[in-house]
């Protein structure tokens, strides 16, 4: 079993590419901006909107856990 999660863990290491994941009008516009502060807007927005989902996922494994330790006793 180790040896085969080992080697599943290798292949995808060994075989991942980088993603870019920007549109291609977001990159015409943040590229052509001298300043960089539409940039930095738009990166402050991705960090915003990526807090929620870590928070609602960490609210639901905290409630399970919580229930199942009530469960438990």
């Amino acid at each position: 079993m180790n040896k085969r999660l080992l080697i599943s863990t290798l292949f995808l290491f060994v075989f991942s590419q980088v993603a870019n994941a920007q549109c291609a009008m977001c990159r015409a516009v943040l590229e052509t901006e001298d300043g960089g502060v539409k940039a930095e807007a738009v990166n402050d927005g991705i960090v915003y909107l990526m807090i929620f989902p870590y928070i609602l996922v960490g609210l639901a494994f905290y409630f399970s856990y919580k229930i199942y330790k009530k469960k438990t006793k």
